[in-house]
């Protein structure tokens, strides 16, 4: 439910159930202690009649009509309340809290009765909050707040927001719904980490900063389309009369390095769950990646074992070129929140979007891998101007399971002789240091690899 925009409910229901429904439902509506005092009251009503002790049916009537006058005076309450609710923030790290402001006004001219608010929560969030409001006066607001926390991923829905309405001798209870509910997004847990740098590869683009390349001369020109606000000077005649449409001169052609952040989600490459499990550590493990990168500079795309990856602004999709950083960040955090196990069985369709010479740095997450993925895994190589793998051996990560071992430093040897600089990740490692180890083991290799389209290091 959006700040500044209200719901509002009355005590009637908004007459959406006609008189039939609502008495029922207000009747539906009677507490324990007012069922009770309703039955004691006919009870005693029957024992009077019967004994012909007219003082004992006055108290029976009194007994089973108070319960029914509470419900008819509850339900002809015609006060209105709007409600809002806000987040603060809307997107946290895995096992961070955020806090739940609630605003209750009063719209209506008359003060109102005990309120109970209640907000329907997942329950992995936590218990579900419960606020007792006693009497708003007229134009009056009152202000609550409750924390939500969660160690696991996702998506939560934060809503709808109920209101109890009670009359005052607890005999009568309604419930009155608003509609909007909220959406709390739980990114995974990253890790800062060091600034170090790949060595035994050729200069170029550095420290992975943005530069500019001056075009000279009419044949050099690389036109792009017209958007709106550029000057109608730099149109390009030439083009526009080739390509039938308004183009105009791109004088700079701007260059960044690139990096491909690699994860591997395959359903059989990893073994256990929940939030420590391996396949949470190499979605972690992205995600901090991520971030790392494009704070440096990097124009980075976040690819999976599907081939599927974050929509960006730029036509390579590549995030960071042409977006805040703040902006690419978060719509990659978005996609890591919810990202699940795949069903495929290789690493083929990730492969195929690799483009030859033009990805810059990979750094991959990668799962158990058979002979035949660590293939598919060793290729990508070619495809890359460094490339950086971190694997996983789920097998280490749940050591009481009934699962083969898979060969995991043959793997990783078939990956380093491609020119990868391979790291096995033990249970529980910290990324920051197998990041540093990474460049290690990258400076102390005899083996660099292709030297197009990537250099200088991670910085």
């Amino acid at each position: 439910m959006a700040p500044g925009a209200p719901v509002a409910v009355s005590g009637d229901g908004g007459g959406g159930g006609g008189d039939k429904g609502g008495v029922r439902a207000a009747l539906g509506g009677l507490t324990t202690r007012g069922r009770s005092f309703f039955a004691a009251g006919v009870a005693a009503a029957i024992c009077a009649y019967v004994l012909g002790q007219g003082d004992l049916l006055r108290v029976g009537l009194l007994l089973a009509v108070l319960p029914l006058v509470c419900a008819a005076v509850l339900y002809r309450t015609r006060y209105r309340v709007a409600g809002s609710r806000r987040l603060s923030p809307s997107r946290v790290p895995a096992g961070s809290e955020a806090r739940v402001h609630l605003r209750m006004d009063n719209v209506s001219r008359l003060p109102t009765g005990l309120l109970m608010l209640q907000d329907h929560v997942p329950y992995v969030l936590g218990p579900r909050p419960r606020f007792v409001l006693d009497r708003v006066e007229a134009g009056g607001r009152r202000e609550v707040s409750y924390r939500v926390r969660s160690d696991l991923r996702g998506r939560y829905p934060l809503g709808p927001l109920q209101l109890r309405l009670s009359d005052p001798f607890g005999m009568c209870e309604l419930t009155r719904s608003f509609s909007a509910y909220d959406t709390l997004t739980v990114i995974p847990r990253t890790e800062e980490l060091p600034s170090v740098r790949l060595a035994g590869e050729s200069s170029g683009y550095g420290d992975g900063r943005q530069r500019s390349q001056t075009l000279a001369g009419e044949d050099d020109v690389i036109p792009r389309g017209y958007r709106h606000g550029d000057d109608l000077r730099r149109v390009h005649w030439r083009s526009t009369a080739r390509y039938g449409e308004l183009m105009v001169r791109r004088e700079e052609q701007p260059h960044r390095a690139r990096c491909t952040v690699l994860l591997d989600t395959r359903r059989i490459a990893y073994q256990g769950a929940g939030p420590d499990s391996a396949f949470e550590w190499a979605v972690s493990g992205a995600a901090s990646a991520l971030v790392h990168m494009l704070q440096r500079g990097f124009a980075v795309r976040l690819l999976t074992d599907t081939g599927g990856s974050v929509p960006a602004e730029g036509a390579d999709g590549f995030a960071g070129a042409t977006q805040e950083t703040a902006d690419s960040a978060g719509l990659m955090m978005d996609t890591l929140a919810v990202v699940d196990h795949s069903a495929g069985a290789g690493l083929s369709l990730s492969y195929d979007v690799l483009r030859g010479g033009s990805e810059g740095l990979l750094v991959a997450f990668l799962g158990d891998l058979d002979e035949e993925q660590a293939a598919v895994a060793a290729r990508m190589r070619q495809r890359s101007g460094a490339a950086v793998a971190f694997v996983l051996d789920s097998t280490g990560w749940v050591p009481d399971a009934a699962r083969p071992r898979t060969d995991a430093e043959e793997r990783l040897r078939l990956l380093r002789e491609a020119g990868w600089t391979a790291i096995a990740v033990p249970s529980g490692a910290s990324l920051a240091e197998l990041w540093q180890q990474a460049a290690r083991e990258r400076a102390e290799s005899p083996v660099t690899g292709p030297t197009t389209g990537f250099s200088g290091g991670w910085s």
